[in-house]
């Protein structure tokens, strides 16, 4: 009888498309054991020195060697992905270290560090389903990797991704969501640049923003650029009640303080009312709508950066 070849022998690694969102890497992994194919999990999940990838970065590879993901800044994923299918033929896990400390002196990471990837064929779609379900949900959500029994389980949402006891945790957290309060050029344009980013974006222009209120959650970005302090007192009132990441609002630092005596009236504390940047954005006088756009946003990933790394 022939010996069945091994996947590697047919199949060469290809990017699919071209992500770092676990979102669409956890679905595209799922769909192909759905749809028959076997399929593999590679993650990140030691880091020595520097890394382009925080650890926890994931890959999807399937056995006809398409894959998504990075676990790299893009210098060892062809080669992640071709141990992937090997471990996919023989049904077994294995770790790969690449850069500093591996056996393959033809990779060597640019910045110099090394890393360590665990690659998991996956057996069953329903870990990464729950997950996923969660997400959709906007709930955080975990997957627990074992590698002595070679065993992947959805948990409940862990604390930090990284090794606990002899298990190896990734915490996923929903998008960002994005809620823009206005109707104005500057409103537009930081929703389209928030698409862009893909954040999940919402608009409302002032009519019944109760709608968009109830919306909120700590995944959440309040931006307020109304022009109108009457119009955006009730927006904040919301905000500041519930427990989005971030909250923002247009105008000077005169406008500002009539803000803030608003909101002493209305019994917010100082502590609350602190919790509002304003003026909004990173850099100052930001004059047009593009330039405040993209200083809003950047003030938006740079507080969701600063809130996941304190844990």
């Amino acid at each position: 009888m022939l010996q069945q070849p091994l996947l590697t022998e047919q199949a060469r690694p290809e990017a699919a498309f071209l992500t770092d969102d676990s979102t669409a890497i956890l679905r595209f992994a799922a769909q192909a054991l759905r749809a028959g194919m076997a399929a593999a999990l590679v993650t990140l999940v030691e880091i020595r020195g520097g890394s382009s990838r925080a650890l926890g970065a994931q890959m999807a590879v399937r056995d006809d060697g398409a894959y998504c993901g990075f676990v790299s800044g893009g210098c060892v994923e062809a080669a992640a992905a071709f141990e992937a299918l090997e471990a996919i033929a023989c049904g077994k896990d294995r770790m790969v270290k690449y850069g500093e400390g591996s056996p393959y002196f033809d990779i060597v990471l640019p910045c110099g560090g090394g890393i360590t990837l665990a690659i998991h064929p996956l057996r069953e779609a329903t870990p990464l389903l729950a997950v996923l379900n969660a997400l959709s949900q906007r709930k955080a959500a975990g997957l627990r990797y074992h590698p002595a029994t070679q065993t992947l389980q959805s948990v409940l949402p862990v604390q930090k991704t990284g090794w606990r006891d002899d298990g190896f945790n990734v915490r996923y957290t929903p998008c960002t969501q994005v809620i823009i309060f206005g109707r104005s050029v500057e409103a537009e344009a930081t929703a389209t640049i928030a698409r862009a980013a893909g954040y999940d974006v919402l608009v409302n222009d002032g009519v019944n923003p109760q709608t968009a209120c109830a919306q909120m959650d700590a995944d959440t970005a309040v931006i307020v650029l109304f022009h109108d302090l009457d119009r955006e007192l009730p927006v904040l009132e919301a905000a500041l009640s519930d427990a989005p990441f971030y909250i923002g609002a247009l105008g000077s630092q005169r406008t500002h303080a009539a803000r803030t005596v608003a909101l002493r009236e209305r019994g917010f504390s100082e502590q609350d009312i602190a919790r509002i940047k304003a003026p909004i954005g990173i850099f100052p006088k930001a004059r047009d709508a593009q330039s405040l756009a993209l200083s809003i946003l950047a003030d938006v990933a740079a507080a969701r950066l600063n809130r996941e790394a304190a844990g």
